[in-house]
């Protein structure tokens, strides 16, 4: 049998018709193939151009082109070269359509980028983790925003939850015996939030940890006197790097969350 050659082709990147050519020719005995992936077909040139070479084979097409005018014209111009040719969107788009009463898109790559924001996601909350609570002060560079506090200011959770928005979070605690990174001055201000909260505040919810560590809730690090020298510190490292600050206290991780997307947002516009 001469060698067989089937075209994937697509108006996006020709994933789906390579899978679904490749099912299809595991149901017979045939070793003498070849796949061709033709992906990002949008003119009628480069149709032309895939349908003559095709006929000039032993070769069949499978498509997946949403664009149709684009489709009509490759089953037009095969019928006409003689080239079979398997759309293999249509017979499901249009029982769709009648079952929805919807209008399709007809717009290509659409699987593609659903699979790319979805990685992106996951890239977030894999660089969140990584460089969570000063882990690695590296990620000060790489992050889209650097969160920095001292302890109980929210960082951690807002850092999960923004990467849930596609943002890349580092986070950096505040501790007066250790001096912050040098990084958190080699980057723009604007690409840091400062996260503070009232005295009150940070002494109930740290009071609340400890029980729930099983400690007392005397320790140093519930001391009123403590988490007030904390602020302090913290307030004049945000004041140096004179960055964003949010009061935390009695807000939601979301309210917090939505403040800094906006103030993130803002700063695009005006890089742009």
């Amino acid at each position: 049998m001469d060698k067989v050659y089937i075209y994937a082709v697509s108006d996006s990147v020709g994933e789906t018709a390579d899978q679904i050519a490749r099912a299809v020719i595991k149901q017979f005995d045939v070793i003498n193939f070849e796949i061709k992936r033709i992906p990002y077909i949008n003119d009628i040139e480069s149709i032309d151009r895939l349908i003559d070479k095709a006929s000039r084979e032993n070769s069949f097409i499978v498509f997946t082109i949403v664009v149709e005018e684009l489709r009509n014209y490759l089953i037009e111009r095969a019928e006409e070269k003689n080239v079979s040719a398997v759309d293999v969107i249509t017979p499901l788009l249009v029982p769709l359509i009648k079952q929805l009463g919807l209008k399709p898109k007809r717009e290509p790559g659409l699987l593609r980028k659903l699979d790319e924001k979805y990685f992106k996601k996951v890239d977030a909350i894999e660089f969140a983790v990584k460089y969570d609570d000063g882990k690695d002060t590296r990620g000060i560079m790489k992050a889209d925003l650097v969160l920095i506090g001292i302890s109980r200011t929210s960082k951690t959770p807002l850092s999960m939850y923004l990467a849930y928005k596609n943002l890349k979070i580092a986070n950096i605690p505040l501790v007066p015996e250790v001096s912050p990174p040098d990084e958190l001055f080699q980057i723009p201000s604007n690409k840091i939030i400062g996260l503070t909260a009232n005295s009150k505040h940070l002494n109930r919810i740290r009071k609340q940890r400890l029980k729930a560590l099983g400690l007392k809730d005397t320790a140093n690090y519930a001391n009123m006197d403590r988490i007030i020298q904390e602020l302090e510190y913290s307030e004049q490292i945000m004041n140096r790097i004179k960055c964003k600050l949010i009061d935390v206290s009695d807000r939601a991780v979301e309210e917090t969350a939505s403040i800094i997307m906006s103030y993130y947002e803002e700063n695009l516009k005006e890089e742009s």
